[in-house]
């Protein structure tokens, strides 16, 4: 009986399939993004399911919930980051731009795995094994239980990775690999969806920790349909810029640990190395008695962090001021800017306004809504804020300042960098122990023109 051919059009972006080509993707909204591919009428089965016996469904209380133990590694900033260590069976993807480091971390993991008696198989799709080899020895890496093979046609993987039966595998990227079945090229939607559900299969069938390296668009988001997200447990991102030596890998899905977190790492001749006090880092260039400079104890996933966030409002000859956001969400600083102009009456329509956090990092967190428009306010009346404190609290649109979580976490952070005196919420401050109280000044603010009056004199 022979196959079926036909044409169908995939949005690059979401993985969107319809029959016919238009200009806008109905799913997604993204223009110019559907590719015309050639699908098979019946699919073939995956290569990776095994024969098994047939499911039934359990009682709750029959369930086993005994745990596996994880995979630890040398790095204790990337175990932290993942939960506790890497589970058998996991299967974690890792986005970032290229050049970014995500080769370079993957070595190292390798590395660190082979060192304790795992069978590594890492597979290089866009370099010879001479070049990753060079790489290796390049970081130091000399380690007898790791296997390297460069290969992008999928069958040809399985075989190894049926002859090798390694504990981990690194794919080095999936936008790469392929499966001859399908007629579209390698780093389409059919190509990655397929290849990753079958890496999926070999992960849970095997017991495999498996790693994928995807690549990113123009526009920072993992390359590919996002069911290529969805089918895996682990999601890393790295930030951060080429051109700086310090990198960041955030965590934004994980089923097994906690969301959100970050690791800070430093890009050196031989690798990556952990950062185990991002606070001093990004502050280590500050100036004090900068105009527009304050400093905020943020929080990311468990850890707090001291960033300094800097303002800049200088008047504007234009009709249309401009406004330009770094590290924050620009509707976010709008919001404020209206509640600064409301409640203080200050004329920022008539200046452009630019608000950039130091260090590269990106923050969501609304604790840094005061923080912001302190910075604002110290740039417009030219007068820079005590050097020795810290500033953290929410923002309303009726110019109240609102409680933020674990406030002792982010106050114990700014007594162990040597400040002197924080400005919080009022409600904040009595969830803080007497303690703490004794060794550093505390403020507590209902409003926001109490916060501007007690910084800016």
């Amino acid at each position: 009986m022979s196959t079926k051919i036909k044409n169908v059009w995939y949005c690059q972006e979401c993985g969107h399939k319809q029959m016919k080509w238009c200009g806008q993707c109905p799913a997604c909204g993204k223009w110019n993004s559907l590719q015309e591919e050639v699908e098979l009428a019946t699919k073939p089965r995956f290569e990776a399911t095994k024969a098994t016996l047939v499911n039934r469904p359990m009682r709750i209380t029959e369930v086993s919930l005994e745990q596996r133990p994880r995979y630890h590694t040398s790095i204790q900033e990337f175990d932290r980051l993942v939960g506790g260590g890497i589970v058998p069976g996991s299967l974690t993807l890792v986005g970032g731009d290229p050049g970014i480091g995500k080769s370079t971390l993957m070595m190292q993991l390798a590395s660190s795995f082979a060192a304790n008696s795992h069978t590594v198989l890492y597979i290089s799709g866009e370099e010879s094994i001479e070049q990753t080899t060079l790489r290796a020895l390049r970081l130091g890496i000399n380690e007898d239980n790791l296997f390297i093979l460069s290969e992008t046609n999928f069958s040809l993987i399985k075989a190894q990775i049926d002859a090798i039966k390694p504990t981990v595998l690194i794919v080095d990227s999936i936008q790469i690999i392929y499966k001859s079945e399908i007629t579209s090229a390698p780093g389409s939607v059919s190509q990655v969806r397929e290849v990753t559900t079958e890496f999926m299969h070999l992960a849970k069938g095997n017991n495999i920790a498996t790693f994928l390296i995807g690549h990113v668009t123009k526009s920072g988001e993992i390359a590919g349909p996002k069911v290529l997200e969805h089918l895996v447990d682990t999601v890393l991102y790295f930030e951060g810029d080429k051109q700086h030596c310090y990198r960041l890998i955030r965590v934004v899905k994980n089923r097994f640990g906690a969301t959100d977190e970050i690791a800070v790492f430093q890009m050196q001749g031989t690798g990556l190395k952990e950062v185990n006090n991002p606070s001093e880092i990004f502050l280590e260039e500050r100036k004090k008695g900068i105009i527009g400079s304050v400093i905020i104890p943020t929080l990311e996933g468990s850890r707090p962090i001291l960033i300094e966030v800097q303002a800049l409002v200088t008047e504007t000859v234009f009709p249309s001021p401009s406004r330009r956001a770094t590290g924050l969400d620009q509707n976010r600083m709008a919001l404020l800017l209206a509640v600064l102009e409301k409640r203080l009456g200050y004329p920022l329509y008539k200046s452009d306004i630019f608000v950039s956090i130091a260090g590269g990092l990106k923050i969501l967190e609304p604790a840094i809504d005061l923080g912001v428009l302190i910075a604002t306010a110290s740039s417009l009346r030219n007068r820079a804020i005590d050097a020795e404190t810290v500033v953290v609290g929410e923002v309303g649109l009726g110019g109240e300042i609102r409680s933020v979580p674990r406030i002792e976490s982010r106050i114990k952070e700014a007594i162990h960098m040597g400040f002197q005196r924080c400005i919080i919420p009022k409600r904040n401050l009595k969830g803080v122990s007497v303690d703490l109280k004794s060794k550093i000044a505390l403020k507590g603010v209902d409003m926001v023109e109490e916060a501007v009056e007690a910084l800016i004199f």
